[in-house]
């Protein structure tokens, strides 16, 4: 079973004070605006053949979150997941539930199944630079200017 979006923020949810613990909040409170992102993930993530029954998956909303991670930091998923169990910042970014260190190959296995559109149509790939705040994956997918690929690539 799969939720889209945690609706209540942890107390714990800390931001470092270090200029990537502020970017971080910066992009997270810009997200926060658009939920329309985490709808086009989570119909993704339906798409992939989840059944609603079972062991909770990461939610849509964490997939969005850790997705923008992998690429913004040009994470592995190897790295990603040590990032995630390691950085209060990136586990306040990335809206983790209590507890929850997912391992690389959910990691892998939940971003992946986010479809090329979603993170290159249009809407998102601006959403995207925008919370960013830099010039990102361009609609082809190849490396913009600075050095970005789409999550899964």
């Amino acid at each position: 079973m799969r939720v889209e979006r945690i609706i209540q923020a942890s107390i714990f949810d800390i931001f470092a004070g270090h200029e990537i613990g502020r970017e971080l909040k910066a992009m997270s409170r810009w997200l926060d605006g658009h939920p329309m992102l985490v709808a086009l993930v989570a119909d993704d993530l339906r798409r992939h053949g989840v059944r609603e029954t079972g062991r909770r998956g990461l939610p849509a909303e964490s997939a969005l979150r850790c997705g923008l991670l992998k690429q913004h930091r040009q994470l592995s998923y190897e790295e990603l997941a040590f990032h995630l169990e390691d950085s209060s910042s990136f586990r306040a970014f990335a809206r983790l539930p209590l507890s929850w260190t997912p391992k690389k190959s959910v990691l892998h296995k939940t971003i992946s199944a986010i479809r090329a559109e979603t993170w290159e149509g249009d809407q998102s790939n601006r959403a995207g630079q925008r919370a960013r705040g830099k010039a990102g994956a361009r609609q082809d997918g190849a490396v913009g200017q600075h050095g970005h690929r789409r999550p899964n690539a």
